[in-house]
This record gives C-alpha cells, structure tokens and sequence, in this order.
C-alpha cells in the first residue's frame, strides 16, 4: 500500500484537474482570453497556466525535489490558440505532478523544506498549499466559464 496522505492528495489533484478541463472544453480563443467585467479578474488561460506552474512548484517542494524553472511573471499574459491547446499544455503539467505525486514514494509531511525568497515550510504544508491554491483557480475557471457562457 501507498502513502496514504499522498493518494489522497493525487485523488483531490486528479478531481480539480477534471473540473478545470471542464471550464476549459470547447472554447474558443476568444473565450479562453476573456476577463469577466469586474477589476482585478484573471482569464481561464491565466487561471490554467498559473495554477498548473504553481501546483508543479508546490508539489516539487513538498516532495524536497529540485525547483523546475519558473517564470511566474509570464504566467499572467499566457495565451492560446483554443481549449485544444491549452489542454495540451495542461496534460503535459498534470504528467509532471502526478509523479510528485507517487504513493509509492515515501512522504513526512513534517520534514522543513526551504522556499526560495521565504520561510521554510513543513513538507505538509506545501502539499496542501498546492491543493488548496489549484482549487481557488478551478472556481474561479469555473465562475468564469459560467459568465462567459452566459453573456455569449
């Protein structure tokens, strides 16, 4: 038997990466692009892209593992060409945190992990973070979908 705090986590990633297909199926480049009318609003394209980056970061700490390369920066003027491409990019992400996210590794949530430019945090700690940050992103993909959906 696996981890069990990490098959947990892997089953919470897999269902919140389902939704975020979900807000991302179909749609078009325009829509995809599309800021709701209200300030400080991020497009599904920034929400996927940011979430993906920051969830494969997370996870690379929680696991104690070398940081991938981040420009965090870029992450707000992503764009794409339609739902197909972005779900590419997506899939090629969600391969990279599901093997952080390998039950059959072992993981001590309470081993200190460093985080570049902050205090260290517990290895627990930024595995939630990770879950609970794409989560916020998926609603907000969500939302956002239901908006565009309804004004188009």
């Amino acid at each position: 038997m696996g981890d069990p705090t990490i098959e947990a986590a892997r089953e919470l990633f897999d269902e919140a990466f389902g939704q975020m297909r979900d807000a991302i199926d179909g749609l078009s480049a325009d829509a995809l692009a599309w800021r709701p009318p209200a300030e400080d609003t991020n497009p599904i394209t920034v929400l996927a892209v940011h979430s993906m980056h920051s969830t494969r970061w997370w996870l690379t700490i929680a696991r104690g593992l070398p940081l991938p390369d981040r420009d965090r920066p870029s992450e707000f003027v992503a764009e794409t060409g339609g739902d197909a491409e972005l779900v590419g990019f997506l899939d090629r992400m969600v391969s990279e945190c599901r093997d952080r996210l390998d039950p059959a590794e072992a993981f001590d949530a309470g081993a200190e992990r460093s985080v570049p430019d902050d205090e260290p945090v517990t290895a627990g700690w930024a595995l939630l973070h990770a879950l609970e940050h794409l989560r916020e992103h998926v609603a907000q993909a969500q939302l956002t979908r239901q908006l565009w959906d309804r004004a188009n």
